[in-house]
């Protein structure tokens, strides 16, 4: 019997969802709350075989959630619920190694034979999604970093440079609390989460205009 965990910020498609899962008998829901926040404590806590989660949630979403479990490298298998992702979120999700993702307005029908799939080691990743995730990553290097100010790119330069927030404020003569500001907009506008996706990117921009 595998074990599953259930995040999901809405009551009744959480309600519904544990009431699909706990009628098969192959899987077993050891938790279900609609906080991303619980969710991971409980992930922590029970090691799951299967954390089943919604990609949106008020507090910590599904993508933070998989971010900690790739990082520690926790054993458990992530399988998003989604209303809508964009590609750069499924190219993130797909590089952190998401085993699933289903769209919320299948869930119900669909839920059981992913899980299984998932389980068993394989994956559930409908054409489709990783279509989108392929088209929206193609962008060039340079249309992407156009879009940030230049003292954005000063920051970014001196991000790939691997400086710290403290080092970084230093050589502006800024604070580092301005430094952050200016990492979360350049997230925003590049449509990516952390410094490593900051940094592939700088570095394909500079293939592009070496090669």
């Amino acid at each position: 019997m595998h074990s599953v965990i259930l995040a999901d910020d809405h009551p009744l498609l959480l309600r519904s969802l544990k009431d699909v899962i706990s009628a098969d008998p192959d899987f077993r829901v050891v938790g279900a709350t609609t906080s991303g926040t619980k969710a991971l404590s409980l992930i922590r806590s029970h090691q799951p075989n299967l954390a089943v989660l919604d990609v949106s949630m008020p507090d910590i979403g599904g993508l933070d959630i998989l971010r900690t479990i790739y990082e520690y490298n926790l054993p458990v298998k992530v399988i998003f619920l989604t209303a809508t992702l964009t590609g750069r979120q499924i190219a993130d999700a797909m590089a952190m190694g998401i085993r699933g993702l289903l769209l919320k307005e299948y869930a119900t029908e669909t839920l059981l034979d992913c899980m299984r799939k998932v389980a068993d080691g394989e994956k559930w990743l409908p054409s489709e999604l990783v279509a989108k995730a392929t088209h929206d990553t193609r962008s060039s290097g340079a249309e992407r970093l156009s879009q940030l100010t230049t003292r954005e790119r000063e920051v970014a330069n001196l991000i790939c440079a691997g400086l710290s927030n403290r080092s970084i404020a230093g050589k502006l003569g800024t604070s580092e609390g301005t430094v952050r500001i200016h990492l979360h907009n350049m997230y925003q506008k590049l449509n990516i989460s952390n410094r490593t996706a900051l940094a592939a990117l700088h570095f394909e921009h500079r293939a592009e205009r070496n090669g």
